[in-house]
């Protein structure tokens, strides 16, 4: 069975594509460096082009995840209107490319199939100085609603999973915030930060779940389950302030 990994190369993609290999899946990772095959998941001519070599040489695959993206900081009166399409045209644009281009396939053969994007928590939960972050995986969410009602009839199921703070390559700048850490272990339920072998874990087990499409789930420890009012986390706070500096 073909799987195509988007972003495959590093952090929560590389994980997934492990994991499909090791249940005997034959799959391709397209990334912009380190993958099986060099793809701008913004470009459609790229994107076109990756899907062709990856049918002409591996065959239909029945199995896409779209983990590819990039993070981005800035208040939405200092974004430059690049910076915020650049952010849209890889995380939305770009996962609805490489989406449409995986189903088109299955579509043509006449085969069913898996889809799951990586979405964020972020999608819905307001962080300021994220704003183009935000609106991008916003849009990752409702994408899936709309190709899981649009293409369920092709036997090709669209979900999305959406991590927390999850240890990758992008978080090590804002990693070194003095106390940041400690903070989101403390508003976690499950008192930790992520790592990208978590939310592989939840990718993987929703490909293969029959009945189930058009869901975002998020694979964040609980991390979005607190109210930001959390008046009983700051009294918490106040009265041991030491409980979570040694976690």
């Amino acid at each position: 069975m073909s799987a195509v990994v988007t972003g495959g190369a590093s952090g929560i993609g590389r994980e997934v594509a492990a994991r499909l290999r090791s249940s005997g899946h034959d799959v391709v990772v397209w990334d912009q460096a380190g993958g099986d095959i060099e793809c701008d998941i913004s470009d459609p001519e790229a994107v076109a082009a990756a899907i062709d070599r990856t049918v002409r040489e591996h065959g239909v695959p029945t199995r896409m995840v779209a983990c590819a993206g990039i993070g981005a900081s800035g208040l939405l009166l200092e974004h430059s209107p690049e910076q915020w399409n650049r952010v849209l045209a890889v995380n939305l644009t770009g996962t609805w490319l490489t989406m449409r281009a995986a189903a088109q396939t299955m579509v043509d053969a006449g085969v069913g199939g898996s889809i799951v994007a990586v979405s964020s928590i972020s999608g819905r939960l307001a962080d300021r100085d994220m704003g183009a972050y935000c609106v991008s995986k916003a849009g990752v969410d409702m994408l899936v609603k709309v190709a899981a009602a649009e293409w369920g009839g092709y036997g090709i199921r669209v979900n999305a999973v959406g991590p927390g703070v999850t240890r990758t390559p992008m978080l090590a700048d804002v990693e070194r915030l003095p106390g940041w850490v400690d903070g989101l272990c403390e508003r976690t339920a499950l008192g930790r930060l992520g790592e990208a072998a978590d939310v592989a874990d939840a990718i993987v087990g929703i490909l293969e779940l029959s009945w189930v499409t058009g869901q975002v789930v998020h694979a964040d420890g609980g991390l979005a389950l607190h109210s930001p009012i959390d008046a009983y986390g700051q009294m918490q706070r106040l009265r041991q302030p030491n409980r979570y500096r040694n976690r």
